[in-house]
């Protein structure tokens, strides 16, 4: 009974174990130059604006540096002072279990020359304070290197994005001709109604005149 709980317990840290030897942030080399349209406290719409972003491989670099580089995926990142009491967007070193970069914009082969593409930003993004991050990836789908429109403390060029609002105009318009539609209805109900009561006083003067003369 011993040795087994024993051989449990070994075989539990080793999960353990095995889970936190995931790639952290602080292992990757920056080699990406990345670059984007918005500049410095730029206020940006979700559901309208665009972002555009080109990056490359920074030539400067030891040659080979990336020949392991398959593909790069950009993200769109929260900056630090969006992440304040918000445990939901916390940065973890552990690349597995950071918050910072939960929104991904394109996932593409990777080529050492410059790449662009425009990016319209999601309607369901929050309203944060961001930057741009790009993560070139191995073959076995592992992490080995990123570039950032901002430094490393994550103070220069960043940009917001304003939320959709809850209404909307097109719900608003929706709302309007609803409400009128509604109102012609009843004023529509009481002018039929109106006519039923006078046609039927109208009627009954009628038999009322017919009956009378018969008396």
């Amino acid at each position: 009974m011993a040795a087994g709980g024993f051989l449990l317990a070994l075989l539990v840290l080793s999960c353990l174990a095995a889970s936190s030897n995931g790639v952290t942030f602080s292992s990757l080399q920056r080699t990406l130059i990345v670059r984007a349209s918005p500049t410095q406290g730029q206020v940006l719409k979700a559901g309208e604006d665009k972002i555009t972003v080109t990056w490359s491989y920074n030539n400067t670099l030891a040659p080979g540096t990336d020949s392991t580089y398959k593909t790069i995926k950009v993200k769109l990142c929260y900056a630090p002072i969006s992440q304040v009491d918000r445990a939901w967007r916390k940065t973890v070193d552990d690349l597995a279990k950071d918050k910072t970069c939960q929104f991904k914009i394109v996932a593409k082969p990777y080529s050492a020359s410059n790449s662009t593409i425009t990016w319209t930003i999601e309607r369901d993004t929050p309203t944060a304070t961001y930057f741009l991050r790009a993560y070139a990836f191995n073959s076995a789908e592992e992490e080995v290197a990123f570039g950032q429109t901002t430094d490393a403390h994550k103070t220069t060029n960043l940009f917001q994005v304003e939320a959709i609002s809850g209404r909307h105009a097109s719900l608003d318009i929706a709302a309007i001709c609803f409400s009128s539609f509604s109102v012609l209805s009843l004023f529509g109900f009481f002018f039929i109604e109106k006519r039923k009561g006078k046609a039927s006083r109208q009627k009954i003067n009628y038999l009322l005149n017919c009956v009378m003369p018969m008396q």
